[in-house]
């Protein structure tokens, strides 16, 4: 026996967001996810040097404060909208 099953409504969710807001919480988004990141390089940075890997450790806390500095601007770019 064949079920055939029929959707009448709309699965969109309508945001009511302005488009400032919605730029604000993309951006906080981005510098919690760019945080975790380099707290991960930075662990990863930590447990290379301790295998001996300095030269591999030393380039993971470059990426770790590289990441920082991209959230830095994204953090500009927050407050210059929220004028």
């Amino acid at each position: 026996m064949t079920h055939h099953h029929h959707h009448d409504h709309d699965h969109e969710i309508v945001s009511t967001l302005s488009f400032d807001e919605k730029m604000i919480k993309l951006l906080e988004h981005w510098v919690k996810h760019n945080d975790d990141h380099a707290e991960t390089y930075r662990d990863w940075a930590k447990k290379a040097k301790e295998k001996n890997m300095d030269e591999a450790g030393s380039l993971l806390e470059d990426a770790a404060e590289m990441t920082l500095e991209i959230s830095k601007k994204f953090e500009e770019a927050a407050r210059i909208i929220r004028r």
